[in-house]
């Protein structure tokens, strides 16, 4: 018996906002690359992913969540799981009667940047310094997304999620989710799938204060000032489109999962030892005795430079070392054999081991 005829395709059609198509992986993220799953099955509504999702779940037939497809990197061939892909993306403004604050609803299909955009146009700060991520809303709690000082833990304060083990479907507080840098409990467990987010964010017009260096010193400001939201995101859209981290589907240099490595986290006396390989190394001391690296410095310095190889369909971008980018005709073995490589040389260089961003489905 064929995997393919596990999968109830009969129920699943007969789910209210379903379609049920077999669409490749490497047309479903951004870094372009992936196999052809059993099947590819597009949810319309919050309602439609709970059925199919319980439906899969109790037919014992593997899925994988795919929202915007920018932290995935899944292998080439045929694969024995149904992609369920979340398209439905409203975004909902509502002002508190406080008259300094409004949440933010967006269903988890909706296009971060998008999110951000309709935020800013609407004079509300606090999620400005995340534009231009690539992927969508549901994605960002789940590792915590963040860039330029500021992550999604700053001002989420719900989650609705389907339970996969209860089959329960509920808000819950984002302080129920355990986030930490990148990190969250939903993250790498699959125990549950986010339908929408809802965020608080400020009606001032003012960004949150600013946390980041270069940020601030492409402004003009100084650490802890505000600035006008729509001012700090179109500065932030600058900085990350110059670094390739601005997905174009006409440039291969952004054809990635964005940034491929998260920033090392060392207890300190480790961190010190790895210093002592360079004093110029970029070191920050989180508070708790830990301290984080840059994983871009580190590769950099374990000798990939922008480009790396210089040839191939698979290479370092030639904007930013920490994008593991496709060039058009890489496979995911490609981009993985490169990911294991950077690993190695770091390791060897610093004895650090690089962990990855992207979810790798192998």
């Amino acid at each position: 018996m064929s995997e393919k005829s596990n999968v109830p395709f009969a129920q699943l059609e007969a789910i209210d906002g379903v379609r049920i198509a077999q669409v490749p992986f490497k047309e479903l993220t951004t870094l372009h690359v992936g196999g052809t799953p059993l099947a590819t099955v597009f949810c319309t509504s919050r309602q439609s992913v709970c059925e199919v999702v319980s439906l899969l779940d109790d037919a014992k037939v593997p899925l994988l969540i795919v929202g915007g497809g920018s932290n995935l990197l899944v292998a080439d061939g045929s694969l024995p799981l149904v992609a369920v892909v979340l398209d439905f993306d409203e975004v909902d403004i509502r002002f508190l009667t406080n008259g300094t604050q409004a949440t933010v609803v967006a269903e988890a299909g909706a296009v971060w940047d998008e999110v951000v955009e309709i935020s800013v146009q609407a004079g509300l700060g606090g999620i400005e310094c995340l534009s231009g991520i690539p992927g969508s809303a549901g994605a960002t709690p789940v590792q915590n997304v963040g860039a330029y000082g500021a992550e999604i833990a700053d001002v989420l304060t719900r989650v609705e999620l389907f339970d996969r083990r209860t089959k329960k479907r509920e808000w819950v507080d984002a302080s129920s989710l355990e986030m930490a840098y990148r990190y969250s409990n939903l993250k790498f467990t699959g125990r549950a799938v986010v339908l929408a987010v809802e965020l608080q964010l400020e009606t001032s017009g003012l960004s949150a204060p600013l946390r980041f260096g270069e940020l601030a010193r492409v402004l003009g400001a100084e650490g802890g000032q505000r600035m006008p939201v729509a001012t700090v995101r179109e500065a932030v859209v600058g900085l990350r489109r110059g670094k390739g981290m601005v997905y174009d589907e006409a440039d291969h240099d952004t054809w990635s999962a964005g940034s491929f490595f998260t920033n090392p986290i060392l207890e300190q006396a480790q961190a010190e030892k790895v210093r002592q390989f360079d004093e110029t190394m970029p070191y920050f001391e989180l508070g708790d005795g830990t301290v984080k690296l840059s994983a871009a410095w580190l590769i950099d310095h374990a000798g990939f430079k922008k480009g790396y190889p210089g040839h191939g369909a698979a290479m370092l971008s030639t904007k930013h070392t920490l994008a593991l980018t496709n060039r058009g005709a890489a496979t995911a073995a490609d981009i993985k054999a490169l990911a294991e490589d950077i690993q190695r040389g770091v390791e060897q260089a610093f004895g650090v081991h690089l962990e990855p961003e992207p979810v790798w489905v192998f």
